[in-house]
């Protein structure tokens, strides 16, 4: 994790930053805390009812990690619409209600919620599935290895995500939500090592966290690699398809490998970390101060397991 640490235990609970805040999963419940700009944290809890907690077949190896990235999606568009909330610009009051409360009445936000999410999926499969391969293409002029054209396209989508982190980092919106991100695993990495959840007792932590969500995205790109390259190299309308249909599979395989890093702590899995680690400490992690590291505990104490439950990985 960049520094070493003995956890005492390993938890399933983790999170994500939000605007001025922080969600964070556990168990049963959804707890996000936001620093409203009168300076009081704003808690919401809900109880989370999704279909992985109802359905146990997909709590099996490589689906769970499609459904797991799903849900993850929903939940966290979900939060962050919740603390943008409180920072919307004053604004004329709507004369009546929109068309999607027209349309749908009660379950307009549901169905706004579902179509941001699907939005995103499409744009997250255009930009690092389909617009990759499109430039990978080019370098057919040089050769037909279909591993090489295949690694190309693969180099493709990790210049474009670090491009990417590299210009959003730079935005101050960002930075700030990057130093809750921090927030967020100083506060699980102390409760993993079983001390009082303080602002004190935190900032001794490391930024760094091998089950940061951060290094999925990583794998996701490196597994890409390896499983379209099994694909060749079709034509552009094939090669699309076959990356639209891949994605659930690579989701599923990084998820896992995802999970045996997070699980056991040994060279091996150190070194499959390291990259991912990386990425956290020079773009999407910072250090937070005193008011951060509150609204992380506040959102963190809200999920602990209740009389019956277990959060260990």
């Amino acid at each position: 994790m960049g520094e070493k640490n003995s956890c005492s235990f390993k938890t399933t609970i983790g999170g994500q930053a939000l605007i001025e805040g922080v969600m964070m999963r556990g168990p049963s419940k959804i707890g996000m805390a936001v620093r409203k700009p009168d300076n009081e944290i704003e808690l919401k809890v809900d109880e989370i009812d999704m279909p992985s907690r109802k359905y146990k077949f997909l709590q099996l190896p490589f689906i769970r990690g499609v459904i797991g990235l799903v849900e993850s999606m929903y939940i966290g568009v979900n939060s962050l619409l919740f603390s943008a909330s409180f920072f919307d610009d004053e604004e004329e009051e709507s004369e009546g209600p929109s068309f999607m409360e027209k349309k749908f009445g009660d379950k307009a936000e549901s169905v706004e919620m579902g179509m941001t999410v699907l939005l995103s999926l499409a744009i997250t499969i255009v930009v690092f599935m389909i617009l990759p391969n499109f430039i990978a293409n080019f370098a057919r002029r040089f050769t037909e290895n279909t591993i090489l054209l295949n690694l190309v396209e693969g180099v493709v989508r990790l210049t474009i995500f670090f491009i990417y982190l590299f210009y959003v980092s730079k935005l101050d919106e960002i930075e700030r939500m990057f130093q809750y991100h921090g927030a967020e695993h100083k506060s699980i990495h102390c409760y993993e090592n079983g001390e009082e959840l303080t602002v004190e007792n935190i900032k001794k932590y490391p930024l760094m966290h091998k089950r940061c969500g951060t290094s999925f995205l990583f794998m996701v790109m490196i597994i890409s690699i390896l499983v379209l390259s099994f694909f060749g190299w079709p034509n552009m309308l094939m090669r699309v398809v076959t990356r639209i249909l891949a994605f659930p599979v690579i989701a599923g395989i990084s998820y896992e490998i995802n999970k045996f890093m997070g699980r056991y702590d040994n060279k091996f899995t150190d070194v499959l970390a390291w990259p991912g680690l990386m990425i956290q400490k020079y773009f999407t992690v910072k250090e937070p101060d005193g008011a951060q590291i509150e609204t992380a505990i506040l959102a963190l104490k809200s999920v602990l397991p209740q009389e019956g439950e277990s959060d260990r990985w």
